[in-house]
């Protein structure tokens, strides 16, 4: 039984595997198939995330709101339901999500698409304010051939859109094919048995590296950057009691007028990932990794905003943020790195004839026994960089440097990895949307060690701030310095 286990418990991440390979595989832009801007997972019957393809952190997290939102409307055998409303079981607009019955559950996949139908090409304005200034907002509905061809008609590329919605289609059916194959090989009665003894297994394993950590409450505290409301305060306070554990929001911002807000399933996703790294990181990826977790945040708060807040960089740049917090915090009672960049570095550029989104890579923090890595996107983020040569052949855009900002690490005993400087020339008027955080703050060292070098935006040479949109001429160049890490460890008699 053991051994049965075992392969049923394979064969279901392979599947996962497999669709996230189909879709990036199929897909047309840029952002999914070069960045790999994507995810993928497979849900029991109950609606309880099962397996995980090793995709992005703040996708996979919030994924089991968006079936809970599915599953209240009883979808049928053969229905693909479509969506991305935030408060209906999304993150943030350009993550569109489906999700589709199988013989075994639920197949899912989310991706980033490169515009939908915002006020500023490419759906990431920097300075939006309410919901519909995002993009098109989809609650959970059927997908068929009228609402597919009405949804991309109020976008940007819609022959892109189409395609890349194709392509998650194409995961949605090899996944059916392959639970069906998995089913009729073991029986779908053993299948969900499984599937309960791989959700229990994951519980079971994290319950007991969460009582392996010692008892108490432990608060930390850090902020947002906003562009007209100063510094926005995010708060957490992390209680261990036993195999469980709860992360209290008490005391963060209210929502506010610009697009830092996020829902509470972000919050989730990036209290589930520190948890996970604290704790048994190599534990099946189930849901039951995160049943002893508990977050709790006032409604109407910044981490728990209400419709119809904007949320564009709550997705992107808030969850990096809430995942420096719950570090910190876990930080007052055990080892934990310096901070990472602790942004995305979101950089959109486009006009009617073409979107193109990126995040750029910056410095991850030391550890306790190691430098931190340059030159990665961390935490919240799991893409790779679009390479310049499919960039330069897709886009009227020219990379004129991409290369490490040697010495903007954190010095220390461990020293923080370098950020990022990558300039991009561009070919025809566009317009160009910033949203990066740490231009004020810098990314802090821990036990003593340096912070990172801020990061820093220029346009032709002229400094620009960290949220920003403007219009763009042949010929103008953008340079985005991303932020390194903190070092950790005080340098000692010049060792």
């Amino acid at each position: 039984m053991e051994l049965e286990l075992q392969l049923i418990g394979a064969s279901l991440r392979s599947i996962a595997d497999e669709m996230g390979a189909v879709l990036v595989r199929s897909a047309f832009s840029a952002n999914i198939k070069e960045r790999r801007d994507c995810s993928t997972a497979l849900f029991d019957p109950r609606g309880r995330m099962v397996a995980q393809a090793e995709h992005i952190p703040v996708h996979l997290g919030a994924m089991p709101d968006a079936v809970a939102a599915v599953r209240a409307n009883d979808p049928g055998p053969d229905d693909v339901y479509i969506l991305n409303d935030p408060f209906a079981g999304g993150t943030h607009l350009p993550d569109i999500t489906l999700v589709t019955r199988t013989t075994a559950g639920f197949a899912v996949t989310r991706a980033h698409h490169a515009d939908v139908g915002a006020v500023e090409p490419g759906s990431l304005p920097a300075s939006s304010r309410r919901l519909d200034e995002e993009g098109v907002v989809i609650p959970p509905t059927r997908l068929d051939e009228s609402v597919l061809d009405s949804l991309v008609s109020r976008m940007r590329n819609p022959d892109e859109r189409r395609g890349d919605l194709r392509a998650q289609l194409a995961a949605h059916r090899l996944a059916a094919g392959r639970a069906q194959e998995l089913c009729d090989r073991y029986g779908t009665a053993r299948v969900e048995a499984a599937m309960d003894e791989l959700h229990d297994y994951s519980e079971l394993s994290v319950r007991a590296a969460i009582a392996r950590l010692p008892d108490g409450r432990f608060e930390a505290a850090d902020a947002l950057e906003s562009i007209d409301s100063g510094e926005l305060a995010i708060r957490a306070a992390v209680t261990v009691a036993g195999g469980e554990l709860e992360i209290d929001f008490a005391g963060t911002a209210p929502q506010h007028e610009g697009n830092l807000n996020c829902p509470l399933a972000v919050a989730r996703s990036a209290c589930y990932f520190v948890v996970r790294c604290l704790t048994d990181p190599d534990v099946p990826a189930s849901g039951g990794a995160f049943a002893p977790v508990h977050v709790r945040a006032p409604e109407g708060c910044l981490v728990n905003a209400r419709a119809p807040a904007a949320v564009a960089a709550g997705n992107v740049e808030t969850s990096s943020r809430i995942v420096d917090v719950v570090f910190a915090a876990f930080g007052r009672a055990m080892e934990v790195p310096a901070q990472g960049q602790g942004t995305m570095n979101n950089l959109t550029l486009g006009n009617d004839g073409f979107t193109y989104y990126e995040t750029v890579g910056g410095g991850q923090g030391a550890c306790p026994d190691a430098d931190g890595p340059a030159g990665v996107h961390v935490a919240m983020s799991n893409t790779l960089s679009t390479p310049t040569e499919a960039l330069e052949l897709a886009y009227p855009l020219r990379v004129e440097r991409h290369e490490l900002r040697t010495g903007s690490g954190g010095a220390g005993l461990h020293r923080g990895g370098d950020g990022v400087v990558r300039e991009l020339r561009v070919l025809e008027p566009c317009r160009l949307s910033l949203v990066g955080e740490r231009r004020r703050r810098a990314p802090q060292g821990a036990r003593g060690g340096e912070p990172g070098a801020p990061g820093r935006n220029f346009v032709n040479g002229e400094p620009v701030p960290g949220k920003a949109a403007l219009d763009l001429q042949v010929g103008d160049l953008v340079r985005v310095e991303t932020p390194g890490g903190g070092g950790f460890g005080r340098v000692r008699n010049g060792h």
